[in-house]
C-alpha cells in the first residue's frame, strides 16, 4: 500500500494536466517535468519553456502546435534546419524567434515581413551586402539599425532621411570628409554631431551656427585663428571652451 501511494497519480498538477499526457509518468519520474513549473501542456510560456529547455529533443514535435506560444518556444530549441517553414508562420512572435536563429543567408526572404520587430531582427543580422534593401523601410528604428551597419560608402543614401534619429546615426558614422553633407541639417542635434567630428575648415564654418551647443562642439576642432572671436560668444560655455583652447596653445 505504501509503494502505491508513492507512485505519481494521473490527474495531478494544475487543472489535472498530467491526465492523458504522453509524458506521464516517465518524464515526471525522471524529473524532466514538474506540474505547475515545467509542463508542455500548460498555457504558460514560462512552464513550456522550462519543459523544452529540459527536453530539447521534443521541441520539433511542437513546431506545428495550435498554440502560438508553444510554437514560438519550440522554435527556440528545435534544430535550425527544422524551423525554415516557420518563416511564414501566422504569428509574429514565432517569426521573430525564427529571424533570430536562421542562418543569415536565409534572412533575405524576411526583409518585407509585416511585423516591425521581425524586420528589426532581420536588419540586425542581415549580411551587409543586402542591407541596402532596408534603407527605405517605413519604420525609422529599422532604418537607424541599417545606418549603424551600412558600409560607409552607402551611408549617403540616408543623409536626407526624414527622421532625425536616423540622420544622427549617419552623422556619427560618415567619414569626416563627407560630413559637409549634413552641416546644414535642420536639426541642431545632427549638426552638433557633425561639429564634433568635423575637419578644421567645416568646424570653422560651424562656429557661426545659431545654436550654442553646435558652436561649442565646433570649438574643439576649429583652427585656433578662428577662436578669438568665440571668447566673446553670448554663451559662457562656448566662451570658456574657446579660452581654454587658446590658453593651451599659449602654454605650449
Amino acid at each position: 500500500m505504501k509503494s502505491e501511494q508513492q507512485q505519481p497519480q494521473a490527474g495531478m498538477g494544475k487543472l489535472g494536466l498530467c491526465s492523458g499526457c504522453s509524458y506521464f509518468p516517465g518524464h515526471l519520474n525522471a524529473n524532466l517535468c514538474t506540474p505547475g513549473d515545467a509542463c508542455i501542456r500548460a498555457h504558460s510560456g514560462r512552464q513550456i519553456d522550462r519543459f523544452l529547455r529540459n527536453n530539447r529533443s521534443e521541441a520539433v514535435k511542437y513546431l506545428d502546435d495550435i498554440f502560438w506560444e508553444r510554437r514560438a518556444i519550440a522554435a527556440r530549441y528545435a534544430p535550425v534546419d527544422e524551423i525554415f517553414n516557420l518563416k511564414s508562420d501566422p504569428d509574429e512572435v514565432v517569426r521573430r524567434v525564427v529571424a533570430t536563429r536562421l542562418p543569415t543567408e536565409q534572412l533575405e526572404s524576411m526583409i518585407k515581413d509585416r511585423d516591425r520587430e521581425v524586420r528589426l531582427s532581420v536588419a540586425t543580422r542581415l549580411p551587409e551586402p543586402l542591407l541596402i534593401q532596408l534603407v527605405n523601410d517605413d519604420d525609422y528604428l529599422i532604418r537607424a539599425t541599417v545606418a549603424r551597419r551600412l558600409p560607409h560608402g552607402q551611408l549617403t543614401r540616408l543623409v536626407k532621411d526624414s527622421e532625425r534619429e536616423v540622420r544622427k546615426v549617419v552623422a556619427s558614422r560618415l567619414p569626416s570628409f563627407a560630413l559637409h553633407m549634413l552641416a546644414n541639417d535642420p536639426e541642431p542635434e545632427v549638426r552638433a554631431i557633425v561639429a564634433e567630428r568635423a575637419l578644421p575648415g567645416l568646424a570653422a564654418a560651424l562656429l557661426k551656427d545659431e545654436e550654442w551647443w553646435v558652436r561649442l562642439a565646433a570649438v574643439g576642432n576649429a583652427p585656433l585663428e578662428f577662436l578669438q572671436p568665440m571668447t566673446s560668444d553670448p554663451e559662457i560655455e562656448v566662451r570658456e571652451a574657446a579660452q581654454a583652447r587658446l590658453a593651451e596653445e599659449n602654454d605650449i
